[in-house]
Parts: structure tokens; sequence; C-alpha cells
């Protein structure tokens, strides 16, 4: 769903950058039109097209941007959209003298209680604060937050998103799982979806990480929580392989007698795959052969549905998956799932 809103959003600005799993920035710069009009144009389009409420914030720098979008989401006057490049300086002065210096972007805790220590409680005396001062007391950071609060873009746009460093694939179990069989499918399923996001991104692995627990809020059981770390002797993307390892490593921290709430597969020392560096003694012809058929199941999975070939070892009827009762239908994506109306 992410990636969907994202498409849509992308239909507005040649410059994205994706910021989070529901949060992106679009370049407007040379957009002469009116900017709080196109802002609504986006947020209807995305919840008409997805089905998911947005709200935009518009300014003249990343800053201003997210803290543009808190107001439209907590100011109902702005409609779900607050442009700052609509107010007069001592009307956006009066608006950021009234937001607590905590909502700006980068400003965390710790830094909070130390601006406080210099009389700065709002986004204005933050702004209005010296320079220098900051970038002494804090880091240039901070001062170039101080700087972007004043209009001046200190942070261009990411375009191309980071490959991630690590991939985890973790959740709780929907019962609790006392075998082996359960965890080694669970792990399974976790170890192949990380996998796959490996490949997505066109990298490799080093390491796998897998870990299980016992339920914490069950205090009446007897706990235990184990992880263990497993290098590869050369690194990968096939699932095979990083099943296999992830599946050893299992055997080597479960411990029966125990209702195991959880489990989970990292992949680890993550580099690009064209960086790639064979083992002397690797066989060319069988890795051939491997990235072929990840690359069939991947085809498979993408055009028949998430699971359509899926590793044996991952089970069947998997009672230990999580517990979905109150997933809403996939309205935009299924067709068996659409709205039916009679009259």
């Amino acid at each position: 769903m992410s990636n969907r809103m994202m498409s849509v959003l992308r239909q507005f600005s040649p410059n994205q950058e994706v910021y989070s799993i529901d949060e992106c920035f679009l370049a407007l710069d040379g957009f002469n039109l009116d900017l709080t009009a196109y802002g609504q144009v986006i947020r209807q389009r995305v919840h008409r097209w997805t089905g998911i409420p947005v709200c935009v914030g518009i300014g003249p720098s990343k800053t201003l941007a997210k803290l543009a979008n808190h107001i439209a989401k907590k100011r109902p006057e702005w409609n779900s959209v607050c442009d700052l490049g609509t107010l007069s300086e001592q009307d956006l002065n009066t608006l950021l003298g009234s937001i607590e210096v905590g909502e700006v972007w980068g400003v965390g805790s710790r830094i909070r209680e130390k601006l406080a220590t210099l009389k700065i409680h709002t986004v204005l005396a933050l702004k209005q604060a010296d320079a220098g001062l900051i970038r002494r007391q804090f880091s240039v950071v901070t001062e170039r937050t101080v700087m972007e609060l004043r209009g001046v873009s200190c942070m261009t746009l990411e375009e191309v998103a980071l490959a991630k460093q690590q991939i985890m694939c973790s959740r709780s179990f929907g019962a609790p799982v006392m075998d082996i069989t359960g965890l080694q499918e669970a792990v399974t399923s976790y170890a192949t979806t990380a996998a796959e996001k490996l490949r997505r991104q066109s990298s490799v692995a080093g390491a796998v990480q897998v870990f299980i627990s016992t339920g914490p809020f069950r205090e009446d059981d007897p706990q235990y929580s184990q992880g263990l770390t497993i290098p590869l002797p050369d690194t990968t993307s096939n699932t095979l392989k990083l099943v296999k390892a992830a599946l050893w490593g299992l055997r080597r921290i479960y411990r029966p007698g125990y209702r195991y709430a959880k489990a989970g597969v990292m992949l680890m020392n993550v580099t690009p795959a064209a960086a790639q560096q064979n083992s002397l003694f690797a066989d060319e012809v069988a890795d051939e052969s491997a990235v072929q058929l990840m690359q069939t199941m991947d085809l498979i999975n993408r055009k028949m549905g998430k699971d359509s070939v899926f590793l044996a070892s991952a089970g069947i009827r998997k009672h230990w998956q999580m517990k979905r009762g109150n997933k809403s239908p996939c309205y935009t994506t299924d067709w068996t799932q659409l709205a039916q109306v009679q009259s």
C-alpha cells in the first residue's frame, strides 16, 4: 500500500524523496500555480485511489514543509493543507510562536531540554536564535535546522532511496508455539520474505541472525529468549542458502518446554550484489542456476500472488500465523474482495 501511495504522489512532481513508509517530499519549485489548491488535488487523489487520508504541508525548506504538515494535521482551519508561503512574515512568526519547539523535525527530547536552558521554548524562538551560538552549543545539524526555519533550504531531496544495511522480518504468533516444527515453518517464511526484500534492492547478505522468544506478558509462563548470528561463507541472496543458515541457527537455540510467542530473521552485512566477491572454490554454473531459480520464483509470486511458490519447510496450514481477524478487505487490489452494493 505504501508503494501504491508513493506512485500516486510521484505523478505530481518530477522530484520525489520517499522519507518513510507513509511520508515523502515533493519538489514544487518552479510551479506557477496555487499551491494550496494543488495540495488539495494531491490529497483528494491519494484518498480516492488508495483510501488513505493524508495531509499536505508546503514550505520553502524541508523543515518548514514538515512543520506545515504538522499544522495541517493538528489545526482544522487549514483543511488538511498548509502552505506557509501564503502567510506574511508577521503572521508566520505569530504561528511559529504558538508551536512548541519539540515539534520541529530533528529536535528530540534531549535537544528540547537543552534548548529550554537557553530559554528557547517555541519554534519562533529557535528561528530567531543566534545560529553561531546554536552551532557551538549543539552541532552543525541543529544550526542547519535554524537556517531551514528561516526559509533557507539546506537539505536537498534524496531522490534515490538508500539500500538498507539490515533487513529483518519478525512477527508475533497468533497462538503459542510449543514445538520446533512450528518454529521452523515460521523461520522459513520470515527468511523467505527477507530474501525477497534483499533481491528487490539488488543486494546480498553476509550473515543471518535468527531469534526466538516467549511472551513477556505471560508472567506465569517460564521465560526464554535467545538469538544467534550465523556468518555465511559467501555473500548471497539465495533463499535456499539463507533459509538453511537460519534453520541451522534455530536448532542451536531452540529449547523444549517453552511457549514461544515470537520469532524473527535478520539479514546482516548487506552489500550491493554488483560488488559481490565469490569464493575461490565457488561453482559458477550452480550459482547462475540459483540466480535464475530465484528470479523465476520472484516473477511467479509477483504475477500470481504472494506465496504462490514457496519452500515446503514453510508449512501449509501455518497455525502459528499472526491473527488478522480485524484486517480490512483489499478493496483496491483484489477483485474478489470488492464491496458489493445491493438494491
